[in-house]
């Protein structure tokens, strides 16, 4: 059995203010040639299929065309909602639409939804099991002892009702511990959310996302499959792909990826004004990817990235490198705001009024509050 892994499709997303939603229409079809060219059996999407609980109509309206053209194939199509999606929204329809294939996970609620295929060799169970907290788990199973991430999941999967004498692949959206991350990714300070990967044992494939650099876990047989687009410049040096994993009678026989080639590169150039303005230097090549430049000039270039922009349309962000900002101890940044966590705006409000610091006390009380609103932890 050949099972496409797809996650963090993050539709709707803006980096830096630019949309993106023209590359992930351009990185969506291809990923349909892919689908079709591989003879798929199954197409998998662990989570974060938009950027926001409440999608634009433009990001539902991608969406929407992408499962159409997926279930055209003659495909499953198999869905768990992530930490950037809304549980409840997208399981809307879910009922309605498995009859033709396309199964979305529901709102947690202490039972996984399970998706049975078959092959040769008999029935391989997929396990859908949607981003989840410890007050999530909490709430159904009153009175369980779940104090931390790792628990939740064990808890969840105790009580999935898991056949593990069959062969069992589980699609979950939560962060391993050990796994490398990117800038793009919500993760708890001090790693509050990490999950041992030790709760998935067990299972021939877990289909992870959460994580936007892909990667392995362990010995292979859990898997981060990333992005299919580079959602932050600390991606630049990644080759997205799309992960191709292949179940035999034994449980699972290969994982391998498909490259992604996108509509506009995410890069890095470094220089002085001069040369990077020097039309030798960018005479045949891709002006118009996605750019950080870092100007090494002693001298602010005035609306440096106004004038660049005439050669290089797509620039997100300029930054200085120079005597000036390494005494300084960081990278000086031009053009861009600084964006503050809720709970640092708060804090920073708080300290204003009050002449002092909010407690460790009352900064709980206000993450929980926003948690509560925002259904995220800051």
């Amino acid at each position: 059995m050949k099972l496409i892994h797809l996650s963090d499709l993050h539709i709707g997303k803006r980096v830096n203010e630019f949309s993106l939603i023209d590359d992930q229409k351009y990185i969506l079809n291809e990923i349909i040639s892919i689908v079709a060219n591989e003879q798929a059996d199954c197409v998998i999407i662990a989570g974060d299929v938009y950027d926001k609980p409440m999608p634009s109509a433009e990001a539902v309206a991608l969406f929407d065309r992408f499962l159409t053209q997926l279930s055209a194939i003659g495909k499953p199509v198999i869905i768990i909602s992530g930490n950037h999606d809304s549980a409840e929204r997208l399981a809307f329809g879910a009922d309605i639409m498995s009859s033709n294939g396309v199964y979305m996970s529901h709102a947690y609620s202490g039972r996984l939804d399970r998706v049975t295929l078959h092959d040769e060799f008999g029935e391989v169970n997929i396990y859908l099991l949607p981003f989840i907290k410890p007050a999530n788990v909490r709430a159904v199973f009153d009175g369980a002892d779940i104090t931390n991430y790792t628990d939740a999941v064990r808890m969840a999967i105790l009580c999935g009702e898991v056949d593990f004498s069959q062969r069992s692949v589980l699609v979950a959206h939560q962060f391993v511990t050990g796994a490398a991350t990117s800038e793009s990714e919500e993760i708890s300070v001090g790693g509050l959310d990490n999950v041992d990967a030790a709760a998935f044992d067990g299972f021939d494939y877990v289909a992870l996302g959460h994580i936007h650099s892909p990667q392995n876990i362990g010995d292979g047989h859990i898997r981060y499959c990333g992005t299919p687009l580079k959602y932050s410049f600390s991606e630049i040096n990644q080759q997205k792909s799309v992960t191709v994993a292949e179940l035999d009678g034994n449980g699972l026989r290969d994982v391998r990826t498909v490259p992604l080639t996108p509509l506009h590169d995410m890069r890095q150039l470094r220089g002085s004004y001069d040369e990077l303005s020097a039309r030798r230097n960018y005479d045949g090549t891709a002006t118009d990817d996605y750019l950080r430049i870092i100007l090494t000039d002693e001298q602010d270039v005035p609306d440096a990235i106004g004038r660049l922009r005439a050669i290089y349309p797509n620039i997100m962000r300029i930054e200085y490198d120079n005597a000036r900002t390494r005494n300084g101890g960081t990278v000086g940044v031009a053009d861009e705001a600084v964006v503050a966590s809720p709970i640092d705006l708060f804090g920073q409000l708080y300290e204003r009024q009050n002449g002092r610091p909010m407690d460790d006390e009352q900064r709980g009380v206000i993450n929980a509050m926003i948690e509560k609103i925002w259904g995220t932890q800051q």
